[in-house]
């Protein structure tokens, strides 16, 4: 059972205890009880948020509770269409946020909660009245002395106790395609720990392991630009990249139908010399590739390694190791990567 919560001036008020310290601030209060034909009631929803269905002759009010989502990490790539595509399904959403100025980000979302993931006060009470959280948190390069660890571990695992303790119905984690097949790499580590965890939580769960995105490939556009792209190998290793919004549109989904691991990709399968002769046509380059031997990316692998700090080779042995294996997963989405790359381009 939820606690019915009534959220006045940004702060949340509980009938329960006083452990709800997460900062909560809504987009559009509603601002009085229209001329009192509407009194307060006892109920598992913010009645600020409550959707209301109201007839022409005054004389009835029809509450509609809404299915209602917490989304982490929502100010990514990723989050940022998950937000838009829970709210062309009618979906109510809470946001969580570092910052206050990261509402700029977002022009439709219910609710915002100001917290950070790795400091479990801060968002003790942000699932309370959800029935869904959706985590994309996670960091790509190691900064500000928070490791792979930190975020991609421990700061789901305090959501997850968060939505533990708020008796949430479904909880959905994004991860990454060959994760569970590269556990031996730093990013990956962290990330399937967490998704270890989440299995034996109790709570019922989807893991989503998506292909690369299209903002990932955005470092073949930057070699493209200078002129020249280089690959490990012969560039035959395979990948289906995805655009956000079709990514969205997958999770979704799979949230609605309450599959347990879904993988997902792109419409189009590309070998790495294919989407690096993209590249440079995207730019009007003349297609020039260099193929470097693999043993110069297996010799960076472990150079990096010996001589650096998990927190600086982290993300290159992430990528290095992506590049010598194929990556992937069953086709989803409309966009094309092509389209992507003119358009950024185009507004470079």
């Amino acid at each position: 059972m939820f606690e019915h919560t009534n959220v006045f001036n940004g702060n949340i008020q509980s009938n329960g205890d006083s452990k709800n310290s997460a900062s909560f601030k809504h987009l559009s209060p509603l601002k009085e009880r229209l001329n009192g034909f509407l009194q307060p009631q006892s109920c598992n929803y913010c009645m600020e948020s409550t959707t209301f269905g109201y007839n022409n002759t005054n004389q009835s009010f029809m509450i509609e509770p809404t299915q209602r989502v917490l989304v982490a990490g929502a100010t990514g790539y990723l989050g940022r269409f998950l937000v838009q595509e829970l709210k062309n399904r009618g979906y109510w959403v809470r946001v969580l946020i570092r910052k206050e100025a990261q509402q700029s980000l977002f022009t439709d979302v219910d609710e915002f909660v100001i917290g950070q993931i790795t400091q479990p006060d801060s968002i003790r009470g942000i699932c309370d009245t959800t029935n869904y959280v959706i985590s994309t948190v996670g960091i790509t390069r190691q900064k500000d002395g928070l490791t792979y660890m930190d975020v991609d571990y421990l700061g789901n695992a305090n959501l997850l106790a968060e939505a533990k303790q708020s008796q949430v119905k479904h909880f959905m984690y994004v991860s990454a395609i060959n994760g569970d097949k590269l556990r031996h790499l730093k990013i990956f580590e962290a990330k399937e720990r967490f998704v270890d965890e989440l299995k034996a939580s109790g709570i019922d769960y989807t893991i989503v392991r998506p292909n690369g995105f299209f903002s990932d490939m955005q470092d073949f556009l930057s070699m493209a630009k200078k002129g020249t792209v280089y690959l490990f190998g012969d560039g035959h290793y395979q990948l289906n990249p995805i655009h956000g919004e079709d990514l969205a549109h997958a999770c979704i989904n799979a949230l609605e139908t309450g599959e347990h691991e879904v993988l997902v990709g792109g419409p189009q399968i590309l070998s790495q010399k294919e989407l690096a002769a993209m590249a440079l046509k995207a730019w009007n380059k003349p297609i020039k590739i260099r193929h470097l031997p693999d043993w110069t990316r297996r010799l960076s692998i472990w150079l990096l390694r010996n001589f650096t700090s998990s927190k600086i080779y982290g993300p290159y042995e992430f990528f290095l190791s992506a590049m010598a294996i194929d990556n992937v997963a069953p086709l989803h989405g409309r966009h094309r990567l092509n389209d992507y790359f003119d358009e950024v381009v185009k507004q470079s």
